[in-house]
């Protein structure tokens, strides 16, 4: 069981630790984008007509593709004024109730996310200016959502260690 739980872990961390790759990725690609449109603009007098569409899906893309990793390492925003003043059981009780929140509206949004996905696959929607395919793009936030939604489950059912951002503070 014990060899399960790490491969488990591993096997999250992993994928999340991809997932934040291609989030950063597309970050160093959106900057690149922007960039050459700029220069483009500058001494051709011509940008690049495909800038805002790809810029937006890449934004997107680097959100959710980022969500994972901030998960699983504590790195969100959190509301701490009753969480760090109690201590034992009632700590972890509102802890229990914070993933079971989590776990709610992650499942709520992938339940969501998939007629939004299917709707743009049918009509083969495309972005209004450069005419990109958006549903391959809309596949990720489902896959996303599912890995963050994983990694509530599993610290709910203590298959990973539960994060105490509060340990990682400098002195």
């Amino acid at each position: 069981m014990l060899k399960l739980k790490h491969v488990l872990a591993q096997g999250l961390d992993r994928l999340a630790l991809v997932c934040a790759f291609l989030s950063a990725l597309c970050m160093v690609a959106i900057v690149g984008l922007i960039l050459t449109s700029v220069i483009l603009r500058k001494f051709a007098n011509t940008p690049l007509h495909i800038t805002e569409d790809v810029v937006g899906l890449l934004l997107s893309v680097c959100l959710f593709l980022g969500l994972p990793m901030v998960t699983l390492r504590a790195k969100h925003v959190r509301v701490a004024l009753l969480a760090d003043h109690l201590k034992g059981p009632l700590r972890r009780a509102l802890e229990i109730a914070a993933l079971l929140v989590g776990i709610a509206f992650f499942f709520w949004l992938i339940v969501e996310t998939i007629p939004w996905f299917e709707f743009a696959f049918k009509r083969n929607l495309k972005t209004e200016t450069a005419r990109i395919l958006l549903y391959p793009w809309m596949a990720l936030m489902p896959i996303s959502l599912s890995l963050t939604l994983c990694i509530f489950t599993a610290r709910l059912f203590g298959l990973i260690e539960t994060a105490h951002p509060d340990n990682d503070k400098a002195p």
